[in-house]
């Protein structure tokens, strides 16, 4: 350990005091400059072993390609010492203020049993706008299948709930389903759509099979 330097201090009125000079770095209290090492040495990489050469790679932390008209609009969440309250809609005749050009015509409540999946559902004229509150946690899958769009064949996988209060717009065309993500309690969703379900010709209530896409993409990540 290296010796201490004591700073002497002489006050306005006279007084002295007696005070520990600390050095600039920590470094410098744990050993002297000499004994150092070379900066060279604190930047040196790691060399792995072979088994973890041929298995390593980097965790890719750049955006997902966005499927077109997919909106994600956030919502405040207001807490106080009781709870909490969150504003899913102001409507006027039905127009979403929230949601350029939607108006609800259904208001629709779902519950997901644990680790449940449903998909995919795909509608011709209808939009959906999609809330799960912030004590669930679901995951979201998007797959555009429409002809000609400037993302076909994009897919995409959105967390919703987890802590996040939040709104998205599912336009038509873009196939979607979800699954339950909490192991032991049930997943709501609170959505609204712009085309109220009947039966017959009218119908837009479309399916594709949940594998349609891979079974891969259900899976949860793990990193």
């Amino acid at each position: 350990m290296c010796s201490r330097s004591w700073l002497w201090n002489c006050s306005p009125s006279g007084h002295v005091a007696r005070g520990l000079l600390l050095p600039r770095s920590p470094w410098a209290i744990l050993c002297p400059r000499q004994n150092r090492p070379p900066q060279s040495s604190r930047l040196l990489m790691s060399q792995f072993n072979d088994p973890a050469e041929a298995a390593y790679s980097v965790q890719d932390y750049g955006s997902s390609p966005a499927i077109e008209g997919v909106e994600l609009i956030a919502l405040r969440r207001f807490n106080d010492d009781g709870g909490s309250m969150t504003e899913l809609a102001r409507l006027a005749a039905g127009q979403h203020e929230g949601v350029a050009g939607f108006e609800a015509r259904q208001m629709n409540y779902s519950v997901l049993d644990p680790q449940a999946i449903k998909a995919f559902h795909l509608h011709r004229r209808q939009t959906d706008v999609w809330f799960v509150p912030p004590s669930d946690k679901i995951m979201l899958v998007l797959a555009d299948v429409r002809s000609g769009s400037a993302s076909e064949g994009v897919v995409q996988r959105l967390i919703l709930g987890d802590g996040n209060s939040r709104l998205v717009r599912i336009p038509p065309g873009v196939a979607h389903g979800c699954r339950n993500l909490r192991p032991s309690t049930p997943g709501s969703i609170i959505y609204f759509v712009d085309v109220q379900f009947s039966v017959g010709e009218e119908c837009d209530e479309g399916r594709l099979p949940w594998d349609h896409f891979g079974t891969e993409l259900w899976e949860v990540e793990r990193a």
